[in-house]
């Protein structure tokens, strides 16, 4: 068996399994104890505390790096990838990065970073939005058409009788 550092195998590992740089953003950020500390028991018992606390904040520290230098369209894309994943719409995603934008940084982020992150969220949430306009409307209950929506439920019941009255009258 190859020993590998705790970096090493938080990012061949634990974070290879995961696909997409904004999902391991949210993974690594999961991880953050009130405190700001990781905790992960397995990841603990097995390189140490003070090694496994290292590994998370350096990989913690380059998938930031990555998500904020990672152009517009390519994080459209793994939005997409991540949020099926998730199994959620990328817009409830993104909602869900967004309440939770404090979590997703490491302790002490670089200068801008928080903005960063904060300015490519908005960004993706609005450009997710102008391309699916019907997003925030649950899939399993579709929008009804206009049509249908204008009617008062007492217009549908008389329209039901008319055609009775028409053959009543015609008889």
């Amino acid at each position: 068996m190859t020993l590998k550092s705790a970096l090493e195998d938080l990012s061949q590992t634990t974070l290879g399994a995961i696909s997409g740089c904004l999902r391991k953003l949210e993974y690594l950020g999961g991880l953050r104890k009130l405190r700001g500390e990781y905790w992960h028991w397995g990841f603990n018992k097995l390189h140490g505390e003070a090694a496994a606390r290292k590994a998370f904040q350096e990989a913690h520290r380059t998938v930031v790096s990555e998500v904020l230098s990672t152009p517009l369209q390519t994080l459209l894309i793994d939005v997409e990838s991540s949020s099926r994943n998730s199994g959620v719409n990328s817009e409830h995603f993104l909602a869900s990065l967004d309440r939770k934008k404090e979590e997703l940084l490491p302790s002490n982020p670089g200068a801008g970073s928080a903005r960063h992150l904060s300015s490519v969220i908005h960004a993706l949430l609005g450009l997710e939005r102008s391309r699916n306009p019907n997003a925030t409307h649950p899939v399993s209950s579709p929008r009804p058409p206009l049509v249908q929506s204008l009617r008062h439920p007492a217009d549908t019941a008389e329209s039901e009788e008319q055609p009775e009255k028409e053959d009543a009258i015609g008889e």
